[in-house]
């Protein structure tokens, strides 16, 4: 029986030879991949990255809060300007910018962490889908960030090196983000976590045992919004340029069907989604190019549509798959994984 005696036990990373072997050629190969792919993969995984820590972060207050946000993307744009113009306009370097933007998105969070105590379900959607729309307004009417016309990120630079291309991006973001998974991962196993998941599962029993509503709610926006805040400012240096109309709802909505798909409470479950939808997201955009598929597409909307719709077919096909998910697996991609694990544990019995 696989029996935890202690809370180190719980805590540990690694459990045994095994799981310290895998865990080591995962490392090695996320550091061996730029070496030996092209450009435009590089380019992919930075994608996938800042799409995780978001996705984690989201999860934690979704997944183990209970807490509901269609406002991500508006975290995600503060962290995005304050990064920028910290290093333009303050002349901050990137290593002081990226953190103090993220805390600022966080203290944001906190603030609408607030309103959480008062409002649950289909009402906090709508408090916080009213804050990303409200944010991307503001930025896009204050001179301080170019209003509409959007800013250029400027090179980083770390001592004597300067990243300016995608391969040299790219180990300092696949660093951050598994520090910031480890951090993630670690948080959930502490009385912090817990206290998170008792307020989930019964917010009001959680508190007749001690938990502090009030702490815990808001301090979940906050590092979720801090979490995004840094996915922000990594994202404007993957483009090299930000504009207010980036930070869309669809963006929030995209950001929520991540931590969905992959699996609710679950810190594999937003590494998976994130990866499965951002792929999707980047392979749907050029649709008509995918043979047959493609072709097949362009006649039906030729004959029944609109082709000036088939653009945002991914879409649909992200709906689709949350519908499905929905139906078929509550547990998402992790519920999944799970089950074919003990699948092939006890087989061929």
């Amino acid at each position: 029986m696989d029996m935890k005696r202690n809370y180190y036990e719980d805590v540990g990373l690694i459990s045994s030879p095994a799981v310290f072997f895998w865990f080591t050629v995962l490392i090695l190969s996320l550091y061996i991949f730029p070496l030996v792919v092209g450009n435009y993969y590089i380019y992919v995984a930075n994608y996938i990255a800042i799409n995780i820590i978001v996705a984690a972060g989201l999860n934690l207050l979704v997944g183990y809060t209970g807490q509901i946000s269609l406002g991500h993307a508006g975290f995600f744009a503060i962290g995005a300007y304050g990064t920028v113009t910290l290093m333009v306009k303050a002349g901050f370097p990137f290593l002081l910018a990226l953190p103090c933007a993220a805390l600022i998105a966080a203290g944001f969070g906190f603030l609408l962490g607030l309103p959480s105590l008062r409002l649950e379900g289909p009402y906090l959607a709508i408090a916080t889908l009213g804050f990303g729309l409200t944010v991307t307004q503001i930025i896009g009417r204050m001179d301080i960030f170019n209003g509409r016309e959007g800013i250029h990120a400027p090179d980083i630079v770390i001592g004597p090196w300067v990243l300016d291309t995608d391969k040299e991006f790219y180990f300092l973001l696949i660093t951050l983000t598994i520090l910031l998974l480890l951090f993630m991962r670690n948080l959930i196993k502490t009385r912090v976590g817990r206290a998170f998941i008792a307020i989930r599962d019964a917010d009001i029993a959680a508190q007749t045992m001690g938990v502090n509503i009030l702490k815990y709610k808001t301090l979940s926006f906050a590092v979720s919004a801090f979490y995004a805040g840094i996915g922000g400012g990594l994202y404007a240096f993957v483009l090299k340029f930000i504009e207010p109309e980036i930070f869309t709802l669809m963006m929030s909505i995209m950001f929520l069907a991540m931590v969905v798909v992959g699996g609710l409470g679950s810190m594999m479950g937003s590494i998976a989604g994130a990866t499965l939808l951002c792929l999707l997201d980047l392979k749907l955009r050029n649709i008509l190019t995918i043979p047959y598929l493609g072709q097949w597409l362009e006649h039906l909307s030729k004959s029944w549509f609109s082709i000036t719709g088939v653009s945002n077919i991914q879409y649909i096909v992200f709906g689709s798959i949350m519908v499905l998910i929905m139906l078929f697996e509550p547990h998402g991609l992790y519920g999944v994984w799970i089950r074919t694990k003990k699948y092939w544990r006890t087989w061929p019995f």
